[in-house]
């Protein structure tokens, strides 16, 4: 097992020694919703859970490691659940109870060496994930692949950041070339659009729909999710070939990429 020399040790047992090996090809960031220290973290998962993460960053940007890289945590639920052996490493951040809030810079800081170290040591890519089994960098709320069905893990404040600070800070960590900014903003997963959120990304979202012909609204489109958002996208995923239960209004990633929703660049 590894263990990234930048972190407090703070080992949990049994899992630790108890649970499967993995061969680590991604690192997978969440927010835990609580105001926690590195130290409360590992309490939590000690005493009242048998659910862990590998890492916890508190606010101040402070890191320990609960269980070695290459061994399997259950936090990233199926991720760490692959026949070919391989897994996701996972780290729960500090933020407030509704994990709306920005990381910290120290936090970010954090992030990055670690996600520099997890490049050179276990060799992870320099790419955002592209799909829930592709190696690579990612937030929680990426794919439901990785969580029992979804989460708006993180919130859409380090959704942001992640794309424009701290994966970008990772690759010049680890010697690599700026990824080109995107145009367009990447999927924010199933999960994102079954909360009814209200979010810019919903109106450009709406005006993308209403420009390739597939708009249903009586008016807008506006931030807050409704059934008229749901009725033009299920028009929109018509229109791209799919039907019944694929033709459902609610968005997926091969129809959301295609739809290229442009990307905003003071929030999301």
């Amino acid at each position: 097992m590894a263990w990234y020399p930048g972190a407090q040790k703070r080992e949990l047992q049994p899992e630790s020694d108890a649970q499967e090996r993995i061969r680590p090809t991604q690192l997978i960031i969440h927010s835990i919703a609580a105001p926690w220290t590195p130290g409360r973290i590992y309490e939590y998962w000690r005493d009242s859970t048998n659910l862990e993460s590998h890492f916890g960053v508190g606010f101040n940007g402070a890191i320990a490691q609960f269980i070695g890289t290459e061994t399997r945590a259950d936090s990233n639920m199926y991720a760490n659940r692959r026949s070919d052996g391989t897994g996701a490493v996972s780290v729960e951040t500090a933020s407030n109870l509704k994990h709306t809030d920005p990381w910290t810079p120290a936090q970010v800081a954090t992030l990055v060496a670690l996600g520099a170290w997890m490049h050179k040591h276990h060799g992870v890519p320099l790419r955002v994930c592209r799909s829930h089994t592709d190696p690579g960098f990612g937030i929680h709320r990426m794919y439901p692949q990785w969580s029992d069905g979804g989460t708006a893990c993180p919130g859409d404040a380090r959704a942001r950041q992640f794309r424009e600070v701290v994966f970008p800070g990772i690759v010049k960590a680890a010697g690599g070339k700026p990824p080109k900014p995107s145009k367009y903003a990447p999927f924010p997963g199933a999960a994102f659009f079954k909360t009814e959120p209200k979010s810019p990304l919903v109106t450009a979202m709406g005006k993308r729909l209403v420009a390739e012909g597939c708009g249903r609204y009586v008016s807008g489109p506006g931030p807050q999710w409704t059934d008229a958002d749901r009725r033009s996208y299920a028009a929109w995923q018509r229109k791209r070939g799919f039907s019944g239960a694929d033709a459902d209004g609610w968005p997926g990633k091969t129809t959301w990429d295609a739809l290229k929703v442009p990307m905003l660049r003071n929030s999301r």
